[in-house]
């Protein structure tokens, strides 16, 4: 369950930050900040799903899937390929999202 909440809570903040990037940085519509907004309402929503007795390690996890799923975006949406460093930086992160989550706590 926690890996379904972080993949649609990254796809959802990801598409609610870039429906703002398309209105401020691309010059669509204005109208374009209402999914962004209520895609990022989703997003917080999918996080508080995420099984954990802490927000700020929930959240802290998630920023590694955050980072990897930003690359893929960068690919998919945005058509560009990634390099080396991307990917090598996705990995770092997704290392630490598992070492925070797997993390034997006493």
């Amino acid at each position: 369950m926690t890996l379904l909440a972080y993949a649609g809570a990254a796809l959802a903040e990801i598409a609610g930050c870039f429906a703002f990037w398309a209105w401020l940085r691309l010059g669509r519509s204005a109208w374009w900040a209402l999914p962004g907004v209520a895609s990022l309402v989703a997003f917080a929503g999918l996080l508080t799903l995420v099984d954990s007795p802490a927000a700020g390690r929930a959240f802290a996890a998630y920023g590694g899937v955050y980072v990897a799923a930003s690359i893929l975006w960068l690919w998919l949406a945005e058509g560009q390929r990634p390099d080396r460093w991307d990917l090598a930086g996705s990995a770092v992160c997704l290392a630490g999202t598992a070492i925070i989550l797997l993390g034997r706590r006493g």
